[in-house]
């Protein structure tokens, strides 16, 4: 196999971490929206933990993409 199609396979796959982040991120919206729907007198604490749910998710997508360019840029030389 050629090692650049494995350098394409393997930053693909380290970049695909932001579709779970997005997933992750928009079913943690929804069921705040639920909760807050249901709890109103809550919302502070249910956007506080939204909001650190959300950044550690972003955080994770965020490495993935690092990782992806490291693959792409360092390892193709």
């Amino acid at each position: 196999m050629n090692p650049n199609s494995v350098i394409a396979i393997a930053a693909a796959l380290a970049a695909m971490v932001g579709i779970g982040a997005g997933i992750g991120l928009g079913i943690a919206t929804a069921k705040a929206a639920e909760a807050v729907a249901r709890q109103p007198e809550a919302d502070g604490k249910i956007m506080k933990v939204l909001l650190l749910g959300g950044a550690l998710a972003e955080a994770t997508a965020v490495y993935g993409l690092v990782v992806a360019l490291v693959i792409v840029l360092l390892l193709k030389s």
